[in-house]
């Protein structure tokens, strides 16, 4: 009996310790043990990369180029073009330098994250080909980036997603599209007005910060068409999704560092907060169209959604989060992507005054005067050039990464599991032996014989992503962009402001850092 009793005195010292020794094989297990033998399969196929530290990967070196780029850019300040189409030295050096390093096809590490970073032709087309469940969008987007995307169409995998698709992707078919193009047009007139009036005000000329209110119509565009609403009703959501984007922005480098996202960070914190409050903003939308819907025409996409929401259950959302997280999706994806592509159109207008005159011609041409409609836009060829062209030089995403959901094959290389196929899309889009020596170069004649005439194979011009997860919202994005910038340019010349500075920002979307500037009136 005493010895029985002096046993259990030691269990209070021992518990402790074979926890401890449990948490550390379990942490070494899920952070080295099993990321190693994905990258050791890589390595076997001859696939190389920078060697990654424990915890934190290759993030630690990241920040080492970075900050090495930024001192010799400081040192050659004033030395370079004004303006320089080619951010990816500047956003994303360590890309640059590892492809450099070891060719078109590395790995790298980010925490726990396992990427293969892809640049080669050939399997960017194996890629694109592919309609296999087994390849998917990566866990660390709904996981990090849950509080903007959560698990809706941008996110979500197998039959989710496919539901999700089937739900809302008709909705933004061409042929709802082109019955949108008065409600654009009525969606850009307080922003033509306020801005005719600033400049006559000022005597025919007027610096202008054109980003916030190309942000704002294109808010009210995606309102209007998708939930039956004006910018003023979803003025709350917009701000808020503003700022958990660049919340979000401040965190990038430390994506898949694990439990990061739930330390109680300042930033963390604010995070939670605005998802809170976007939750709710969204559900009591959505309410209210279900109950003023028995009363109302209207079909939109915010009906789909809801109507979507109800073919469940599904095992990984419930029906408020599918509700949630798709609108969030609209909503992000839907007028920030557009809306910033229109800032860097205007720029690329104000540098390059003969395109800007050539599709000016043109568009007085075919308009002769008469309100636009849908027929005049698809004339408009120039300005689709110029609009492609945008695209090519500043795609809004920054990447397309996929993620092996099972192992799959890809041209040569066997991806085993849990790996992540990352195409930096930028480096692709100014690929010299795809788009030529020029690649660097703003020239929307490249597009004068369409996709396939601009770049061999065409598959490498990517600004909607690729494959069967190509954005469902592409067409509303072109046809928005096609009627704001026609409408702008019929009633303003555009020249960039002595103030402009030329530094592009990744802030989940490639923006402008510091604003675009400066319309006259003719």
């Amino acid at each position: 009996m005493e010895l029985f009793f002096s046993s259990l005195q030691w269990l209070p010292v021992l518990s402790p310790v074979i926890l401890c020794i449990l948490l550390f094989s379990y942490l070494y297990t899920i952070l080295w043990l099993r990321p190693e033998r994905l990258r050791q399969k890589l390595r076997s196929q001859g696939v190389k990369g920078p060697k990654p530290s424990f915890l934190f990967g290759n993030i630690p070196e990241m920040r080492r180029i970075q900050q090495l780029t930024k001192s010799v850019q400081e040192q050659d300040a004033g030395t370079s073009d004004r303006v320089s189409s080619n951010y990816v030295a500047t956003l994303f050096p360590y890309f640059l330098h590892w492809s450099r390093v070891y060719g078109p096809i590395y790995m790298y590490s980010t925490g726990s994250i396992q990427t293969l970073s892809v640049i080669d032709p050939n399997i960017v087309k194996e890629l694109a080909n592919c309609k296999s469940l087994d390849v998917g969008k990566s866990s660390f987007l709904q996981k990090e980036r849950g509080a903007l995307l959560g698990m809706g169409i941008l996110t979500s995998n197998g039959d989710l997603w496919v539901h999700q698709r089937k739900a809302i992707a008709p909705e933004l078919f061409m042929d709802k599209v082109k019955g949108m193009v008065n409600l654009m047009m009525e969606a850009a007139v307080p922003m033509l007005n306020l801005w005719k009036n600033d400049v006559e005000d000022r005597g025919g000329s007027a610096e202008i910060v054109v980003d916030e209110f190309l942000r704002n119509f294109s808010a009210d565009v995606i309102s209007r068409a998708c939930f039956g609403s004006s910018f003023s009703e979803g003025k709350e959501i917009f701000i808020k999704i503003r700022q958990l984007q660049t919340t979000m922005a401040k965190q990038n480098m430390f994506i898949g560092v694990p439990g990061s996202r739930y330390l109680p960070t300042r930033s963390n914190r604010e995070i939670w907060n605005l998802d809170s409050s976007i939750r709710t903003l969204i559900l009591n939308i959505a309410k209210k169209y279900e109950h003023d819907s028995p009363t109302t025409a209207n079909k939109g996409l915010l009906h789909a959604i809801i109507q979507g929401s109800k073919d469940g259950p599904f095992t990984s959302c419930t029906r408020e989060d599918f509700i949630v997280d798709n609108c969030k999706s609209i909503y992000f994806a839907g007028h920030e992507t557009t809306s910033t592509t229109a800032a860097w159109c205007l720029m690329l207008l104000a540098s390059h005054h003969e395109w800007q005159s050539r599709t000016r011609v043109e568009l007085l041409d075919v308009c002769q005067g008469r309100p636009l409609d849908f027929d005049m836009l698809r004339k408009l060829k120039t300005l689709t050039m110029v609009i492609h062209e945008t695209l090519r030089l500043y795609p809004p995403a920054a990447f397309v990464v996929r993620e092996a959901l099972n192992d799959i094959k890809l041209g040569s290389i066997d991806i085993p599991k849990g790996t992540n196929i990352s195409i930096p899309i930028a480096m692709a889009h100014r690929n010299p032996s795809v788009w030529g020596p020029s690649a660097d170069k703003f020239d929307p004649d490249r597009f004068a014989n369409g996709i396939a005439g601009a770049c061999k194979p065409p598959h490498m011009y990517m600004p909607f992503g690729v494959g069967v997860r190509t954005c469902a919202g592409q067409n509303l994005a072109i046809v928005e962009l096609k009627v704001v910038l026609s409408l702008l340019l019929s009633k303003f010349e555009f020249t960039l402001s002595p103030n402009y500075v030329h530094c592009p920002a990744f802030r989940l979307t490639v923006e402008p850092g510091e604003g675009i500037t400066r319309p006259h009136d003719f």
